[in-house]
């Protein structure tokens, strides 16, 4: 990286960890007690605190996403190796999703209440079937690598 864009990068480093220091200041200054009072106090606060922080977020997620498709333009091999991975996991979905039950959610022999069955508990069955289906094959990873490692 060339010696402008650095430093450019060290000072909007410095002002972002400047304006968090100054809204951690505020926060403290004023304690705790004040603001589980003290609605207008919240607002003039922790508000432009959140805001901040939301959109430090934003430019984060905006930034890593156009870098990421800039370099996968750029390199086909990995383009390639990104799509091959991304169908793999929407196979893997796929299957999770035909393992997914639909019915209603059972807490101790009683449906909980807005534990309907329906399209929302599908799509929560399949989220936890297709974290379970992603750890088996993460611990099956590694215990492979460990035995490799244990072979040499």
């Amino acid at each position: 990286m060339n010696k402008k864009i650095s430093k450019i990068l060290t000072l909007v480093a410095g002002l972002i960890g400047l304006i968090g220091f100054y809204f951690f200041i505020r926060i403290l200054m004023i304690g705790d007690e004040v603001f589980e009072t003290d609605v207008a106090l919240q607002n003039s606060v922790l508000s432009p605190f959140i805001y901040f922080a939301q959109i430090l977020l934003i430019i984060t997620i905006l930034i890593s996403v156009v870098f990421s498709a800039v370099n996968m333009v750029k390199h086909p091999q990995v383009l390639k190796r990104t799509l091959i991975g991304v169908g793999a996991l929407l196979v893997i979905l796929v299957i999770a999703y035909s393992f997914a039950d639909d019915g209603a959610v059972m807490s101790m022999g009683k449906v909980l209440p807005d534990g309907e069955a329906g399209s929302i508990s599908k799509w929560v069955s399949t989220g936890i079937n297709y974290s379970a289906i992603l750890g088996i094959i993460g611990f099956g990873a590694f215990f492979f690598d460990f035995a490799k490692s244990l072979v040499k």
